[in-house]
């Protein structure tokens, strides 16, 4: 028999042959399963004459005592874990990394972060001709000017600092000006006249106001994008955005994130969405751990949400929602891990910042680092590596795992031995924190 408590698993009924000492239990998912209280448990201990770690016993706990007041899970950053090589190996060549979202098929399973110093119209039209997913900030620059590269400019130019309050005010100045509906169809339309597919984003707090102009302008997919989004916003000054009716009367797929845990994502997939972010974005340029003390690490709340995606299929007959990791993805590892601990794609920032076609020309930032009232994000610089192509596909020259990423993808692929993404999300993976 298995008796557990709080990821305690205890199993006894050896040699013992004690009787359960319990009168009221709670059957688990398995008939051998049992759920008691904390006190129950050491009162099993005391009379048995049984301890933790003997041969009889094996206790597993997930979390662990912060203080005698507070206890938390601990979770994993995608540093500390690594993929494990197992008995068979491939190919490269014959290693597929395809994935596809509703009827939307790429050839890589690569979104660009809806930052301005990652995508501009050009650059997203040029990443979609490579076969990923750009995906434009419409509330940025391109959004507020009819010419932003002025502003661009001045943004890579001003003081060479990681860290400037005079920096951030100028870039919330400069954020000042208001979005305009005519300017987002506009851009729009100009990712559409290129044949490729038309991705724009918004954040929770401005879907309302701009949907209609977003999809009048033929968007193929909707992004809405926030630090923290949830199915259930409460508010006393105004009406919250009820995702799941906006999702249903939408004609698009809907990708909706971050979220961080099993529980919010499991909600955002029941809206409808057809994928979910995970994370809070901006890895390379956000502060909101040391503003807000918010953070995830992001090898658990992948985890989390893949299983929140096992889960929501049962309840809902088969219905697959796609799970893209989004923040703190810099180098090519990063990617494989991310997939690693179930990810059907990655949403890229720092690591496309680095293309000579970024906007922002070496320099990175996200729209926390202007928000006007609580900024929570710095300007750092990326430096440029190459062209967009060869950041993506080689041939790299770089050993720092800043080119070639989607190259570096299939060498773990084949590695491992596995032939599609699917199926690389089953491979093994270690605790092993990085240390140098």
């Amino acid at each position: 028999m298995v008796v557990f408590f709080a990821g305690y698993r205890i199993r006894r009924g050896f040699s013992h042959g004690h009787s359960c000492p319990w009168g009221k239990l709670r059957h688990g998912r398995r008939r051998q399963e049992f759920l008691v209280t904390r006190r129950e448990l050491f009162t099993f201990f005391a009379e048995s004459g049984l301890r933790e770690g003997s041969s009889k016993v094996r206790a597993v706990t997930y979390e662990i005592e912060i203080g005698r007041g507070k206890r938390g899970r601990r979770a994993y950053s995608l540093d500390d874990i690594a993929i494990v090589p197992n008995r068979r190996t491939r190919d490269p060549k014959d290693v597929s990394v395809s994935w596809q979202i509703d009827a939307y098929k790429f050839d890589m399973p690569v979104i660009a972060a809806p930052m301005d110093s990652v995508m501009s119209p050009e650059s997203a039209i040029a990443l979609g001709r490579l076969g990923g997913l750009g995906v434009l900030d419409l509330e940025g620059l391109w959004t507020r000017y009819e010419d932003p590269q002025k502003v661009l400019d001045e943004i890579a130019g001003l003081a060479d600092e990681t860290s400037s309050p005079a920096v951030t005010r100028r870039m919330q100045d400069l954020y000042q000006a208001p979005v305009q509906p005519e300017l987002i169809s506009s851009r729009l339309a100009e990712i559409r006249a290129a044949g490729v597919t038309v991705a724009g984003s918004l954040t929770p707090q401005r879907t309302q106001e701009h949907y209609k102009t977003v999809v009048a302008a033929g968007v193929d997919i909707f992004v809405i994008r926030g630090t923290t989004v949830s199915a259930e916003h409460v508010s006393k000054n105004h009406e919250p955005l009820n995702l799941k009716q906006f999702i249903y009367e939408l004609d698009v797929p809907v990708i909706v994130g971050g979220a961080a845990g099993y529980t919010p994502a499991l909600h955002l997939m029941r809206t409808g969405a057809a994928g979910v972010l995970v994370g809070f974005g901006g890895g390379a340029t956000t502060t909101t751990r040391r503003a807000l003390g918010i953070h995830s690490p992001m090898a658990s709340a992948i985890s989390d949400v893949a299983a929140a995606r096992r889960d929501y299929m049962d309840e809902s007959g088969g219905r697959y929602v796609h799970v893209i990791a989004d923040g703190g993805m810099g180098r090519s590892g990063d990617i494989v891990k991310a997939i690693a601990m179930g990810a059907d794609a990655v949403m890229l920032g720092s690591a496309l910042a680095r293309a000579e076609e970024a906007p922002g020309r070496g320099w990175h930032w996200g729209p926390e680092a202007h928000h006007l009232e609580t900024p929570r994000g710095d300007r750092v610089n990326v430096g440029t590596v190459g062209p967009l192509e060869e950041v993506l596909f080689g041939p790299g020259h770089h050993t720092d795992g800043t080119s070639n990423l989607i190259g570096a993808l299939r060498r773990s692929m084949a590695t491992t031995g596995y032939s599609d993404l699917k199926e690389f999300q089953r491979v093994d993976v270690v605790v092993s924190p990085y240390l140098g």
